[in-house]
């Protein structure tokens, strides 16, 4: 990470980064608002760029556009891992500010899985499908997390890749919505085979909490709803695709402050 004072102070920038988590992605929003303040200040442009990457590919029908719109920001990853000067802009600034030369790479290959969403064509096989889920979600964890403090990689790489098949599962009513073939095999059976694997993933990930350093478990707090979604999956392979899948707003909130307060994620 970069350090330096401002990284760790609410400018307008990360309040704008703020906003357009708030909008976009209300549970990550919530589990960075449960974070010390410092760590707000370094987790809103991550996951702002999140957002400004991931809708890239759904705003326009023409490939072209939307490679132009990812291509932008690999530029500005680019202008980071240069080291030089950065464009002017809500995200980038504060981003530029957080992010060293390893985590501009880093998302620079979460940029480029987000090729699938433009292309449209399914996972080739499950292998396919897990690099992806890597590549989207796991980078985007790692990143978070090194720009607070110490974490082991494994640790991440097991908890990044249950958070994004949580939230892909999520995902997967509006995908197929929009046309989409979101699972390699979305037969029951194999539904519930990658959710076994995803809690699989999650318990060795907290078995190995030691391994994640004080000052980076909030970057792990967005992880709170990750068991339960994918416990139902395993139990209820139909909910995935009927959107059925999530807890109560009461619960959850619970669940958070719980998590947040124990620094168990």
């Amino acid at each position: 990470m970069r350090s330096t004072g401002s990284c760790c102070v609410l400018t307008d920038d990360v309040i704008a980064c703020a906003e357009i988590v708030r909008r976009a992605d209300p549970p990550r929003f919530q589990a960075v608002m449960a974070a010390p303040v410092a760590a707000r200040a370094m987790l809103f442009p991550i996951y702002a760029f999140n957002v400004e990457v991931a809708r890239a590919p759904w705003v326009t029908a023409e490939p072209m556009i939307a490679e132009m719109r990812l291509q932008w920001w690999r530029d500005v990853l680019g202008e980071i891992r240069a080291g030089g000067s950065v464009r002017r802009h809500e995200v980038a600034t504060p981003l530029a500010r957080v992010l060293d030369a390893r985590g501009a790479a880093l998302l620079d290959d979460l940029i480029e899985a987000r090729r699938w969403d433009i292309a449209r064509d399914p996972f080739a096989d499950e292998a396919d499908f897990n690099r992806y889920i890597e590549a989207t979600s796991v980078n985007l964890m790692q990143v978070a997390a090194r720009a607070l403090g110490p974490a082991e990689a494994e640790v991440i790489r097991d908890a990044g890749y249950a958070l994004g098949l949580a939230n892909w599962f999520r995902a997967i009513p509006a995908l197929e919505a929009a046309g989409r073939r979101p699972l390699p095999d979305g037969r029951a059976a194999a539904v519930q085979a990658l959710a076994a694997d995803g809690l699989g993933r999650l318990a060795r990930a907290r078995a190995h909490r030691s391994g994640v350093s004080s000052a980076a478990r909030p970057a792990l707090l967005t992880l709170w709803e990750a068991g339960p979604v994918l416990r139902q999956a395993r139990r209820h392979p139909r909910a995935v695709a009927e959107g059925t899948l999530g807890i109560s707003a009461a619960r959850s909130r619970l669940m958070l402050m719980w998590r947040a307060a124990t620094g168990r994620w």
